[in-house]
């Protein structure tokens, strides 16, 4: 299971937490100390009340500032990186496009696999648990049809049964981007998440990308042995915050 890896992008509201919170809620991405106050201020002029924003892991200062100004650590993700040369034999497993008619499969993958997960969502004691659960089940329902979240959603299927999916997102670097990646805890170990990533990696040369991105939590070691596995190499570490301005 994972979550895109992020790229620099201005703060901006969330409406994705703030419909399943039911807080003003934004997103960040803080370069360096000299983004802080530009975030700061934006979050008060929209009566922000929760804020979201991860900081690469190369510069403690920024990590340290944040937690000056009253952030608190979350979780601290891992990226990986694979170019599309030399790609490894397609999965004997089966994989294949979701459509409109695979949403309620996809949702019902996500709550069985999302459930309790251990993400930043679930790291913050202020947020309620079911309301996490229910953000990966939106946010995985909702890649099957908006092509913000998703250019193609990966549904692989073993004995019959719908056990995986990956979502892909084509990024204007010219990665593939593994958004979202879920197998059901039943058919995990099976090397179904594997086979996801490696037709994911098909997918991106057919869309004529330079390579593919997937990240997850620094503590998800099953996943990060899976890829390199099958070429991928570590390409970047993200520090996740969570800032409530109600505390300050």
């Amino acid at each position: 299971m994972t979550e895109q890896c992020f790229r620099p992008v201005p703060v901006a509201l969330s409406p994705l937490e703030e419909a399943r919170f039911g807080i003003r809620t934004a997103r960040a991405m803080v370069l360096s100390m000299d983004d802080l106050p530009q975030v700061m201020d934006f979050c008060h002029a929209e009566n922000v009340r929760l804020l979201i924003s991860r900081c690469s892991t190369r510069d403690l200062s920024v990590a340290q500032a944040m937690e000056r100004f009253g952030f608190s650590l979350m979780d601290t993700l891992v990226c990986f990186r694979r170019t599309l040369e030399n790609l490894p034999e397609r999965p004997d497993v089966t994989v294949r496009p979701a459509t409109g008619a695979d949403i309620e499969t996809v949702r019902a993958i996500a709550r069985a696999a999302f459930h309790g997960y251990d993400g930043h969502y679930h790291a913050d004691p202020r947020l309620d648990r079911a309301a996490c659960d229910d953000l990966y089940e939106d946010w995985a329902a909702r890649s099957c049809t908006l092509a913000d979240l998703a250019d193609e959603v990966l549904l692989a299927e073993v004995d019959g049964e719908s056990a995986g999916f990956l979502t892909l997102k084509a990024l204007e670097d010219g990665d593939a981007d593994g958004r979202l990646y879920a197998v059901v805890p039943h058919a995990q170990g099976r090397g179904i998440g594997q086979a996801l990533v490696r037709e994911g990696l098909y997918w991106s040369q057919a869309e004529a990308l330079l390579g593919m991105v997937i990240s997850t939590q620094v503590t998800n070691i099953a996943s990060q042995v899976s890829w390199v596995r099958v070429g991928f190499a570590p390409h970047g570490s993200f520090y996740t915050f969570h800032k409530w301005f109600d505390e300050e």
